[in-house]
């Protein structure tokens, strides 16, 4: 579940000499962490409402706020620490702003999508999603943050989104396939999913 740090040093989000997330309930048990966890982000994301655009990092900081915020108190803040999971490594906490910055800049300049021919707005989804997903702005619940802001973001083009017919291997594959810029997983899974 958790990215790991990579780098030189204790990691300040988590209790010492534990993988354990620091939390707001000082649960310390990685099994009933991840219970917890799961069951108050999953009550969070029935209350969050779709919002229309400008649809940028801060909208996406305040979306893990209100999924995390009764777990953590950094959540909505950008991660202070370098992470990777596997052999991935994730944007380096002095690009995260500029990054960020530069992909929604362009994606409003793309009217964020709106209007765009369904197998066009497909392949400029999956582009995006997996660009923005290289950049892993928090220390823990990125993906769940980004398919929510991807999922207000194509309400926002007029169509809905359904991931639960997606196999999380595929997924994965997906997103280690977009971390290299192949994207035609992502484009087809994208494609099963949104009507």
């Amino acid at each position: 579940m958790n990215s790991d740090k990579y780098g030189d040093g204790p990691d300040p989000y988590t209790y010492p000499n534990s993988q354990v997330l620091i939390n707001k309930f000082g649960i310390t048990d990685d099994d009933q962490f991840i219970e917890m966890e799961k069951d108050f982000s999953e009550l969070a994301i029935m209350e969050i409402e779709f919002s229309p655009p400008p649809y940028d990092l801060r909208y996406w900081c305040a979306l893990h706020q209100a999924l995390f915020g009764d777990i953590y108190h950094w959540a909505g803040e950008l991660r202070t620490i370098d992470i990777s999971k596997g052999t991935t490594r994730f944007c380096n906490i002095n690009r995260i702003t500029p990054e960020a910055n530069r992909l929604f800049n362009q994606l409003a300049q793309e009217n964020y999508l709106v209007g765009l021919p369904y197998d066009s707005l497909m392949v400029k989804l999956a582009e995006y999603y997996s660009d923005l997903n290289v950049i892993h702005p928090f220390r823990e619940g990125n993906g769940r943050a980004q398919r929510l802001l991807f999922e207000h973001i194509i309400i926002n083009c007029g169509f809905q989104i359904s991931f639960a017919g997606i196999n999380p291997d595929e997924w994965i594959q997906a997103n280690i396939d977009g971390y290299h810029c192949r994207y035609q997983r992502m484009t087809a899974l994208f494609a099963r999913c949104i009507r």
